[in-house]
């Protein structure tokens, strides 16, 4: 019974989703604060529990880690940013996670730049190889702006458009075919487990 009912829900929830294809309504405005209502109220106890309790409270309260005090005010200082008038406060601990992101830059440009480059250095005895080489340089000298884009120059940075959109065209199929596979779980779903028309 309990099984029953929750397929239900879960069913009715979905097509209520779906109906935001016709036009913004109720039956949609519900599903939508029921859906971010349950996951704030899920959120909440279980930061609570499995990020403050044993992160925050355990070692600064019980293990008497009081270096833990510095990030916790920090922490604290975020809620500042609701006052009108301490406002000014929550801009350390902006400044901090900030100055936290551009340490991580040295590792992104590793990890996207320097990768690139060094699979360009590679001998040019593969197709593979030779189209990110190509692709990379004319890519680049696409984005050279000091340089009119005319002649033989202008033809090889359109290579460079071209392998842009091939990635960008890449990247977007691959972001509609995670949403066609979630379209698809709720089909299935709504067929087979709720109207059992497919068994």
């Amino acid at each position: 019974m309990t099984e029953t009912i929750g397929i239900w829900v879960a069913a009715l929830l979905t097509l209520f989703m779906f109906s935001f294809l016709y036009k913004d309504n109720p039956f949609y405005k519900f599903a939508e604060h029921l859906f971010v209502g349950v996951s704030l109220g899920y959120s909440l106890p279980y930061t609570w529990f499995n990020v403050f309790i044993p992160y925050v409270y355990n070692p600064l309260f019980l293990k008497k880690e009081y270096l833990l005090f510095i990030p916790c005010v920090i922490g604290i200082l975020y809620w500042f940013r609701f006052s009108s008038k301490y406002s000014w406060l929550s801009r350390y601990p902006i400044a901090f996670g900030l100055g936290m992101v551009g340490m991580g830059v040295p590792l992104s440009m590793h990890a996207s730049v320097l990768v690139q480059m060094r699979s360009m250095m590679l001998p040019l005895d593969s197709i593979n190889i030779t189209l990110i080489f190509i692709g990379t340089v004319s890519i680049l000298l696409y984005f050279f702006f000091s340089k009119a884009h005319k002649g033989i120059y202008g033809r090889f940075t359109s290579i460079g458009i071209w392998f842009m959109m091939i990635g960008f065209g890449a990247s977007f199929g691959y972001t509609v075919m995670a949403r066609i596979s979630l379209l698809i779980g709720r089909m299935q779903f709504i067929i087979s487990d709720w109207l059992h028309i497919i068994k």
